[in-house]
């Protein structure tokens, strides 16, 4: 029986190890602690972003800029249509209608041309969407200039899906800095993992601080439990910002790896004489 070939297992380091038992050491096992700081700290000078909130997930991470960006029952939201179904998810979470604009050749991502149309359609019907969800499929950048020049000309905010795209940039830009927020995730299959995990970016540090007080169950500032909003629990804990850490210190190994693999599938299948069907008509 032949060995299975995982499609793109985490590799776990020393450094990592060393942040774990750090948190267990001085017994920051539960939620939040310096290794969450720590952690932002490293996303936001990566990204060049001003500010970082680190989430249970890249899922969570959408969900929270959705409802700060007030989407709520009956608004749409445009998203991507070759995606992972976590982009378009948190869109019904709110009640959301998703609407997804196909996606271009050249990356596979948001086609510009096709966004302009479907945003003039729906500004003449009087309903345009709340916000646009581009996503970095694959880590491949979309064409992100052209999509916030037409996403302003409607008014029209950009959760920019980063999920796939930490350490991938466009003209020195790292991607996750493009939109009014920026989504991160550190699942198992992503180029660095905290396990389970995301980020949500911004420059708005008020918008930031408005993520951490709904992911840590909206606990209003009161010596008794109290609640005046719907909260959620989507903060990330302290031994898995600490796994992240270590991971941070590797990720530009991580990016050279899969150029070189690049490389080499480039190098391999330029000499192959491969023979396409058309698989309809």
């Amino acid at each position: 029986m032949k060995s299975k070939i995982w499609l793109s297992s985490p590799h776990i380091g020393n450094n990592e190890l060393g942040y774990v038992n750090e948190a267990f050491t001085t017994n920051w096992i539960a939620p939040l602690g310096p290794h969450v700081n720590a952690f932002e700290e490293g996303l936001q000078n990566l990204t060049q972003t001003k500010h970082a909130a680190a989430l249970s997930s890249g899922t969570s991470a959408i969900h929270l800029a959705l409802i700060l960006l007030g989407v709520k029952s009956g608004d749409i939201v445009f998203c991507q249509s070759i995606t992972f179904s976590a982009s378009a998810n948190p869109i019904a979470y709110q009640g959301a209608t998703p609407v997804f604009i196909d996606s271009e050749k050249d990356t596979w991502n948001m086609d510009p041309s096709l966004l302009r149309i479907a945003l003039v359609e729906a500004n003449q019907n009087g309903q345009l969407p709340k916000a646009i969800i581009p996503v970095h499929l694959y880590g491949m950048p979309a064409k992100m200039n052209e999509i916030i020049a037409i996403a302003k000309e409607f008014n029209v905010p950009i959760i920019e899906d980063a999920a796939e795209a930490l350490g991938s940039n466009m003209n020195g830009k790292p991607c996750g800095s493009f939109g009014e927020f920026g989504v991160l995730s550190f699942n198992g299959n992503k180029i660095i993992t905290t396990s389970g995990g995301g980020a949500l970016l911004a420059n708005d540090g008020e918008m930031i601080e408005k993520a951490r007080f709904l992911s840590t169950q909206a606990r209003d500032a009161a010596p008794h439990y109290q609640h005046s909003h719907i909260g959620y629990n989507y903060r990330m804990s302290n031994v898995l910002a600490g796994i992240g850490r270590g991971q941070l210190e590797v990720l530009n190994d991580r990016v050279i790896a899969r150029r070189n693999n690049y490389e080499r599938y480039t190098h391999y299948f330029s000499k192959q004489s491969i023979s396409i069907e058309q698989p309809f008509g």
